[in-house]
């Protein structure tokens, strides 16, 4: 009986990914109307909120199109390999992401940013130029974009939660529902031997630098 324990205690972080418990531990409620006079952005109060919300949903948005344009880089090469459904179901996630965005963008009159034919052509080229040289290196890519996604999702509910968590609720759900769809993709990268790669941390920390200048200058312009 105790070698039986044993057993099972030693194999019980194999057999338990960190992606299962994440999505064991998600309850996932799809987004929901509110009841509320709008979608998920309240009327602006101020110059100031509507600077801050204006922001904030340009860079996400600018965030959602690049990825997807970094999966179809990747599909492009991958599309026809053992890794390519995988590739296409975290895509198909990101679709839905980016689909989100340009509603509420076009519903508040949000301006996206004018480097979209920059990130258009960029996203591609990180993609496929990545997946070139394996599965293992467009897994090792998915690992760096998706967390510095998550930790700039995670910053702006930190923002939201400080000003007014209520007023802020719905659009608080959709970037949460979104956080945890990107560190699933994390999850299941590094599943996929991400960490494999030769130089791993150095080509990590070389995408994570340019998606945070990504993220700097889509706010702004």
């Amino acid at each position: 009986m105790q070698r039986a324990v044993h057993t099972a205690l030693c194999e019980w972080p194999q057999l338990v990914s960190p992606a299962m418990i994440r999505r064991s531990l998600k309850c996932r409620v799809p987004l929901q109307h509110s009841c509320r006079p709008y979608s998920v952005v309240p009327p602006l109060r101020n110059a100031e909120e509507g600077e801050m919300l204006h922001r904030m949903l340009r860079v996400d948005h600018a965030g959602e199109y690049g990825a997807n344009r970094i999966y179809a880089g990747q599909m492009a090469v991958l599309g026809r390999s053992r890794t390519g459904p995988l590739i296409q179901e975290m895509w198909d996630q990101e679709k839905k992401h980016l689909a989100k965005f340009n509603e509420i963008l076009s519903e508040n009159r949000v301006r996206p940013t004018a480097l979209l034919p920059l990130w258009n052509i960029a996203g591609f080229v990180l993609g496929a130029s990545t997946a070139l040289l394996g599965k293992e290196t467009a897994m090792a890519c998915t690992v760096a974009v998706e967390e510095s996604i998550s930790e700039h999702y995670n910053s702006q509910i930190r923002a939201l939660m400080e000003q007014d968590p209520e007023r802020y609720t719905e659009l608080l759900q959709v970037i949460k529902e979104f956080r945890d769809d990107e560190m699933e993709h994390h999850d299941t990268a590094l599943e996929h031997d991400a960490e494999s790669v030769p130089g791993y941390w150095l080509l990590k920390n070389a995408i994570q630098l340019g998606c945070k200048a990504a993220i700097y200058v889509s706010e702004r312009v």
